[in-house]
């Protein structure tokens, strides 16, 4: 049964235009602790878009539920209000079985929702390529509306690469937006590849961080620090950290020490604690506020986190507003942002040695990397990152999109 929640479209918004969001990643009444980065996007740009987000939660079928798998049969639905917009609960199957019949059917439902209503979006936009990207080219289609996608490289790259068969299709979603925000340098260049696209209007979207205020670097660091809530440790890859610390403890020229600092469950911890084992210097430092992360970050020589898989990871950014140089995972993350920047020093996060080689480099160097990093602290390249300018590209991105331009980014 679907219980109707009122229009999606707000009566005293119609001064501005009218976006409507697709969103797998937005905090809802179903799951309130969902990343913050496209909800950030909407808040920034508030006072210049009637902004309404469709939030979707996937939910397995249960035995009373599998009739709605069938062919011809609607998606079986329960939305509910919330201040943003609507938040969908759609019963699919996981593991991507029936991935784009579902989300086709999905976009049945709210073309039909959409229609019914005095008010049709000016633009929709889908935020994942490969996943809510199947339902809004549909929905913006049918109703005769531009779309613009985002893309965000762990998720999109990830299924692209195990949903070979959907290729076309999602050639297809790329090449009739009107914009494409993607998220990191990295994932932009290889979907383009794997897709064989050579040109689209698109814009580089870095991810709005809080933390966009520069600390200015510090001389005579606290050693390493890494940040990462311990349920990721595996992802964020703690092994090859504790694996280059070792190697560094071997060298006479000493270990300068690794913090790791972020929660988790006993269990978690426990896991932790017996990969670090009795490897000197390697400490977990436990959670802390986001201030206090802050200026721990201010107190380190360089902050590590050769992550196996990230879209974009914030805390990278955070790291260099803090006045910390930064060392990251070739092919993912912040990949392609700072390739001729000394402060940020790139990994193959397979490597133990590479890592330990280059928080060697960080200690070795580190009045040299603090002073080109509180160089670029103050400039241009540096304010693409604060939320101010994220926004003012947002915004820019979307109005192109409901004007049709097909200019590059």
């Amino acid at each position: 049964m679907t219980r109707l929640a009122p229009p999606l479209s707000k009566a005293g918004g119609r001064d501005r235009p009218y976006v409507l969001h697709l969103s797998g990643d937005f905090p809802d009444p179903v799951e309130s602790f969902k990343t913050k980065v496209i909800k950030t996007l909407v808040d920034l740009t508030a006072d210049a878009f009637d902004h309404r987000v469709v939030s979707i939660n996937r939910v397995s079928p249960k035995a009373g539920a599998l009739a709605s798998l069938l062919p011809g049969q609607p998606i079986r639905i329960v939305e509910q209000a919330f201040e943003h917009g609507i938040a969908l609960s759609y019963v699919a199957p996981g593991r991507g079985i029936m991935h784009r019949t579902m989300l086709r059917k999905l976009a049945d439902w709210l073309t039909a929702r959409l229609l019914a209503e005095d008010r049709r979006p000016d633009l929709i936009v889908g935020h994942k390529l490969t996943i809510e990207g199947i339902a809004v080219r549909q929905v913006a289609e049918r109703l005769g509306i531009p779309y613009a996608i985002s893309i965000q490289g762990d998720t999109d790259t990830k299924i692209l690469s195990v949903r070979r068969d959907l290729g076309g299709e999602y050639r297809r979603i790329l090449e009739g937006a009107s914009m494409v925000f993607p998220f990191s340098p990295w994932a932009f260049e290889r979907i383009l590849s794997q897709l064989g696209i050579a040109e689209l209007p698109f814009l580089m979207l870095p991810c709005p961080t809080d933390i966009d205020t520069p600390l200015a670097p510090r001389i005579g660091g606290e050693g390493c620090v890494s940040v990462f809530h311990l349920k990721s440790f595996k992802r964020k890859n703690l092994g090859h950290m504790v694996g280059a610390a070792r190697l560094l403890a071997q060298d006479s020229s000493g270990f300068p020490g690794l913090t790791v600092i972020g929660g988790g469950e006993p269990g978690e911890v426990a896991a932790c604690k017996a990969l670090i084992g009795d490897t000197p210097g390697v400490v977990l430092a436990g959670p802390m506020g986001r201030e206090d992360v802050r200026q721990r970050l201010n107190r380190a020589t360089a902050f590590v986190l050769p992550s196996v898989s990230e879209t974009f990871g914030l805390v990278f950014v955070e790291a260099l507003f803090a006045g910390t140089p930064i060392i990251y995972p070739a092919g993912t993350a912040v990949d392609g942002y700072f390739d001729d920047c000394g402060f940020a020093i790139r990994v193959d996060a397979r490597d133990p040695r590479a890592i330990a080689d280059a928080m060697a480099r960080a200690c070795r160097e580190e009045q040299a990397l603090k002073a080109e990093l509180a160089v670029w602290q103050t400039s241009e390249h540096a304010r693409q990152f604060m939320r101010p300018a994220i926004a003012a590209t947002f915004a820019a991105g979307l109005n192109r999109a409901m004007a049709g331009s097909a200019a590059s980014g």
